[in-house]
Parts: structure tokens; C-alpha cells; sequence
């Protein structure tokens, strides 16, 4: 319930704030700030049902660090003063979501009754990984 009134108020408040346009239902808007803060909270979430024993201590620890890390450095690019700036720390944010990749298929390994979670949690790191690829990718010249 908690978490539904914060993201209420949130949106009322950003609803607010945006210009009429944005509002169309129909236009798409893609937020990877909140994507990636929802990625993190899901996975955060998802530890939480995971049996503690000394293996999964150390593979949700670091699953943990490396999820919750593509969203802060989302945030750190998105202040970058610079072009070069930017593309390093989206970089940092595509080895950050590899890295989950990594981490989510140990504990599907080591936690066979978790592999569904673990699956759809490693969809949206990769989807994030193509993401963050292509922002970083060169432009062709034409």
C-alpha cells in the first residue's frame, strides 16, 4: 500500500509539472530513471524471497550491488557535464546490468525453484543492456 501512495503522488505530481503534450496517453514515454529504480526494487524484492544460506549470502550481496548500481549510475549520467562523461557512465551502466545478468544466473543455479524469477529478472537486465548499447553506440555516417 505504501509503495502504491508514493508512486500515486509521484506521478500526480509529475503529471502536473508536464507540459500537455507529454500528457497524450498515447505517446510513449520512456523514463529510464524509473526504469531502473523499478529494476533495482524488483530485485530487491525478489532477495528478499531467496532461502538464506552461506551460498546465496554472497550471490544476493553482490546481485544486490550490481542491480541496484545500473540505476545510480543511470542517475550519474543523466547530471554528466559532458558528452565523453555521459557515454562513460551509460557504459558503466551496461556493465552493471551484465554483471546482474551474471549474478541472476547463479542464483537460478544455485535455487532451481527461482529460475522463473530469475528468468524474467535477466530479461529486463538485458533489456536495459540493449538499451544502454545502443545510447553508447557510435552514429553511423551517412
Amino acid at each position: 500500500m505504501g509503495r502504491f501512495l508514493f508512486n500515486k503522488q509521484l506521478m500526480t505530481n509529475v503529471k502536473n509539472q508536464m507540459p500537455n503534450e507529454i500528457q497524450n496517453p498515447n505517446i510513449k514515454v520512456y523514463d529510464l530513471e524509473e526504469r531502473t529504480a523499478r529494476f533495482g526494487e524488483a530485485v530487491i524484492d525478489f532477495i528478499k524471497t531467496i532461502e538464506k544460506n552461506q551460498i546465496n549470502y554472497v550471490l544476493t550481496g553482490q546481485l544486490v550491488r550490481s542491480a541496484t548500481s545500473v540505476g545510480a549510475n543511470y542517475m550519474e549520467a543523466d547530471g554528466a557535464e559532458s558528452k565523453k562523461d555521459f557515454r562513460h557512465k551509460i557504459a558503466i551502466c551496461k556493465k552493471e546490468a551484465k554483471e546482474t545478468k551474471h549474478w541472476l544466473r547463479m542464483i537460478a543455479k544455485a535455487n532451481l525453484d527461482k529460475r522463473q524469477e530469475c528468468l524474467k529478472l535477466w530479461q529486463e537486465a538485458q533489456e536495459l543492456t540493449l538499451i544502454f548499447s545502443s545510447i553508447i553506440k557510435p552514429k553511423s555516417k551517412e
